[in-house]
């Protein structure tokens, strides 16, 4: 089954949301725990948020969230077309922050890729950032695998 979205809204952190309720609305298609979708709203949070306060340094701009789902697995994307990074791999790195008076922790690329399966981060300095991070849904656990409830005696 694959089947896509994307909105586009203004980069203002009343916003973000906004796009954590449209991503788990579109993925609730694939039955997901509740863990999964709290999992997969954590991670847009901290995308969204890294393109409004780091992307576009609260200057006017859009961001734009797309999601497709194929077979049992969601795939985000969040972009902007801001100021772009020049190091992306001092950037994801835990607590590292270009804003350390705005008190950020500077664990968004780590909250990231602890609630994903796979983030990859495309950025250029004035071209903006893009983030796509995967998630496979539905990793449900067998209820009966304790033995507990077995009915095959």
């Amino acid at each position: 089954m694959e089947n896509t979205m994307r909105v586009e809204f203004d980069a203002k952190s009343v916003n973000e949301g906004f796009a954590r309720v449209t991503v788990a609305a579109f993925l609730t298609q694939l039955d997901p725990t509740v863990d999964e979708i709290e999992d997969v709203k954590t991670a847009v949070s901290e995308a969204v948020t890294n393109a409004i306060i780091h992307g576009y340094e609260n200057m006017e701009g859009k961001v734009c969230v797309s999601c497709s789902l194929e077979g049992n697995a969601a795939v985000i994307t969040v972009e902007d077309k801001g100021v772009g990074m020049e190091d992306i791999k001092k950037a994801m790195e835990p607590f590292y922050t270009t804003k350390p008076q705005l008190e950020r922790s500077g664990m968004g690329f780590a909250f990231m890729e602890a609630f994903m399966d796979d983030i990859e981060v495309a950025s250029s300095a004035g071209k903006g950032t893009k983030v796509t991070m995967r998630k496979k849904i539905g990793q449900k656990e067998d209820e009966n695998q304790d033995g507990c409830g077995d009915s095959s005696y």
